[in-house]
C-alpha cells in the first residue's frame, strides 16, 4: 500500500524535529523537572519550603523588593525608550544607524565590564560626583552606587533595548501621516499624540513593559555588584542558599516560584497582548 505524499512529508518533518526535541528534553526539560521535584523533597513536608517563601516576612520582603525594582526598571525603560523608538522611526538612514548603535551597545559589551564601568562612574570619587563638585552643585558626594539607585541605573541601561525594539517594531507599522491628519482636523500636537498616536502604540508599550519586567525578575550580576547589603533580590537569595547555606531544596523552591511567575507573565502577554504577532511569529 502506497504512503500518501502528505503523510510522508509530515513524518519527515517530525523526524527532523526529533534531534532538537531530544536536546531540549535532556538539557532543559529534565533539569527543570528535577529542580521542581527537589523543591518538594523534604522530610518535614512537601510544601514546607513554599510556606517559608510566602509566610516568612524576610522572604516576603525580598520578593516584594524584586517585584518593585523590576517595575521601576520597566517604567524607567519606557520613559527613556519611547522617545528613542519614536525618533528611530522618524530619522533618516544615518540617524537610525546612530540610534541603533547607541541602543545595541549593551548587547555587545560584557555584563561584568558594564557593571564595573558603572562602579567607576558612580562611586563617590567617580566621574559623575567629580563633575557635580566641579560645577558647584554638591559639596560632598551623592551615594549613587552600592544601593538601589546604582541597581536601577545599571539594570535600566541593560534592559533599554528590550523596550526600544518592541516599540520600534509597532511604530514602524503605523501610518506616519496619522498625527498630521489629526492636526489638520484641529487637534493640537499634544492631543494628536495622546488621542491618536499613543493608543496605537500601546501593544508595543505593554509588550516592552512585560518583557523588561520578566527579564528583570531574574537579574543577579548587576544587583550583586551595584547593590548594597540591603538590596538583596530573589536571584541573589537563590545563589546564597545554593553556595553558602547549601539549602538546595529551599533554593529550588525559590527558583520554582520565579519560574512559575515568568511563565505566567509570558502566558498573559501572549494571550492578551499578542506577543506572537508583535515578533512576527503569527
Amino acid at each position: 500500500m502506497d504512503v500518501m505524499p502528505g503523510k510522508s512529508m509530515n513524518w519527515r518533518s517530525g523526524a527532523l524535529l526529533l534531534p532538537g526535541l531530544a536536546f531540549l528534553a535532556i538539557l532543559f526539560a529534565w533539569p527543570v523537572a528535577r529542580l521542581v521535584a527537589t523543591s518538594f523533597s523534604d522530610s518535614a513536608g512537601a510544601f514546607i519550603h513554599y510556606q517559608r517563601v510566602f509566610l516568612d516576612p524576610i522572604y516576603v520582603r525580598v520578593i516584594g523588593r524584586t517585584l518593585l525594582l523590576s517595575t521601576q526598571v520597566a517604567v524607567l525603560c519606557l520613559l527613556l525608550g519611547y522617545p528613542l523608538a519614536y525618533q528611530l522611526n522618524r530619522s533618516g538612514p544615518l540617524g537610525k544607524a546612530v540610534i541603533l548603535l547607541c541602543v545595541l551597545i549593551p548587547f555587545w559589551t560584557n555584563l561584568l565590564v558594564r557593571s564595573y564601568g558603572w562602579i567607576v562612574l558612580l562611586n563617590p570619587q567617580g566621574i559623575i560626583n567629580g563633575l557635580l563638585r566641579e560645577i558647584g552643585l554638591i559639596d560632598g558626594a551623592i551615594p549613587l552606587v552600592h544601593n538601589t539607585t546604582g541597581v536601577l541605573i545599571g539594570m535600566t541601561q541593560i534592559m533599554l533595548p528590550y523596550m526600544v525594539l518592541p516599540l520600534a517594531a509597532v511604530m514602524s507599522r503605523l501610518d506616519p501621516t496619522l498625527p498630521s491628519a489629526a492636526r489638520s482636523l484641529g487637534a493640537s500636537p499634544l492631543a494628536a499624540f495622546v488621542r491618536v498616536y499613543l493608543p496605537l502604540t500601546m501593544p508595543g508599550v505593554l509588550a516592552g513593559l512585560l518583557l523588561v519586567f520578566m527579564l528583570s525578575l531574574g537579574f543577579f550580576v548587576v544587583p550583586a555588584l551595584l547593590g548594597g547589603p540591603r538590596d538583596i533580590l530573589l536571584a541573589q537569595l537563590i545563589e546564597f542558599n545554593i553556595n553558602s547555606t547549601l539549602n538546595w531544596p529551599f533554593a529550588a523552591a525559590l527558583s520554582t516560584v520565579l519560574l512559575v511567575a515568568t511563565i505566567t507573565l509570558y502566558w498573559i502577554g501572549d494571550r492578551f497582548f499578542d506577543l506572537g504577532r508583535l515578533w512576527g511569529t503569527r
